[in-house]
């Protein structure tokens, strides 16, 4: 009786992390660059209650009888499908198209990746570093800060679909400027570790990252300048995932319950 208890509280424990997750995705519905997530399950340890074994009459048993204790998380699971692009009035917006991710300098100095590319130019030394929104230097293909000299007009600078940045000449046709923005890929990008704002850090998991502009044999990814990437979250999905983990929660409640009402039996037996 007392295993049942558990078993079922552990089904609405990871039943709940389920609820938080699903609460998370759609909170980020929004959220340009972010990608959904799914809690993963796995069953916990068996108890054997008989072992394999013959009958009287010597006829084999061989499946023997085991019962489960319960349900924990296995993980959550980012899914890094394509978001959706949208127009932005951001000079300085990119949306890729494809499996990288742009670069960016974390604040304790180390390179950090993310699909977001609403970027702005903002004032570093003498002069504009690309940055995001919240302060990090984007990196150029040799994984450096991309800083422009303090004249540039942010409405004129544009980027062709490899990631080269240009600016007019004198008889204003755009020239490049010898500065690509930096595309990086991973061999397992759900392995990348989550830090918030849509940044991601590498992990063992995820293996090195991969420069595109160094990098044989990758299927580049296009940069696509005035377009924002949003998030893939599907809405409808998560509200009949949030039924189904809601109902899963139910049951195991159900569960303790029942447990609880047959010990209460039990010990009216007495009487």
């Amino acid at each position: 009786m007392v295993r049942s208890l558990w078993t079922a509280a552990s089904g609405m424990i990871a039943q709940q992390n389920n609820v938080d997750t699903i609460s998370n995705n759609l909170a980020n519905v929004n959220t340009n660059g972010y990608k959904t997530e799914v809690a993963e399950f796995k069953s916990l340890l068996y108890q054997d209650i008989r072992a394999k074994s013959t009958s009287a009459n010597s006829d084999l048993k061989p499946i023997p009888s085991q019962v489960g204790l319960g349900v924990r998380n296995s993980s959550i699971t980012s899914i890094f499908t394509q978001g959706n692009f949208y127009d932005s009035t951001n000079d300085l917006a990119f949306a890729l198209d494809g499996d990288g991710f742009f670069g960016v300098m974390g604040k304790d100095g180390n390179p950090c990746y993310t699909r977001n590319g609403n970027f702005v130019l903002s004032v570093y030394g003498d002069g504009l570093a690309l940055s995001t929104t919240d302060g990090l230097r984007v990196l150029d293909q040799n994984g450096q800060p991309i800083v422009l000299d303090k004249d540039f007009v942010a409405s004129k600078l544009t980027v062709t679909s490899d990631g080269q940045m240009c600016y007019p000449d004198e008889a204003n046709n755009p020239k490049p400027i010898g500065i690509s923005i930096g595309v990086w890929q991973f061999n397992n990008p759900s392995g990348l570790m989550k830090t918030g704002s849509s940044i991601y850090v590498e992990s063992a998991a995820s293996g090195a990252p991969m420069n595109e502009y160094t990098t044989q044999g990758l299927r580049k990814t296009t940069l696509n300048q005035g377009y924002l990437e949003g998030s893939n979250v599907q809405v409808v999905d998560e509200m009949v995932n949030m039924i189904v983990a809601q109902r899963a929660y139910e049951l195991n409640s159900k569960a303790i319950q029942a447990s609880d009402e047959m010990m209460s039996q039990a010990n009216q037996l007495r009487r």
